[in-house]
């Protein structure tokens, strides 16, 4: 009856010690694995904030330039109608001739 303690016993312990030793593996691969997942976010946060800065930077550009062109056509229709003031009166004193 002893030997038969002794030899289901063994077994036991063996697989004790592989099972422990997967389960060991796995944590620290996975626990790995976690911390680059981790570097990747960051990364991608990163990426992310220069994106939305560029993608600012380019709405304040388009903006300016709106800007520029609202600018410029006032410009236009000013001499456009300081033109006309004239022709009127050119016109005029040309009736008046």
């Amino acid at each position: 009856m002893l030997l038969h303690q002794a030899t289901a016993g063994g077994p036991m312990d063996t697989t004790q010690v592989l099972l422990t030793i997967v389960v060991t593996v796995l944590t620290i691969l996975l626990s790995v694995i976690g911390i680059q997942i981790a570097f990747i976010l960051a990364e991608f946060k990163k990426t992310v904030e220069k994106m939305n800065k560029m993608l600012d930077d380019a709405g304040r550009v388009t903006g300016g330039i709106s800007k520029s062109v609202t600018g410029m056509s006032g410009m236009f229709e000013g001499i456009k109608t300081g033109l006309k003031v004239v022709n009127f009166f050119g016109k005029k004193k040309e009736k008046e001739d």
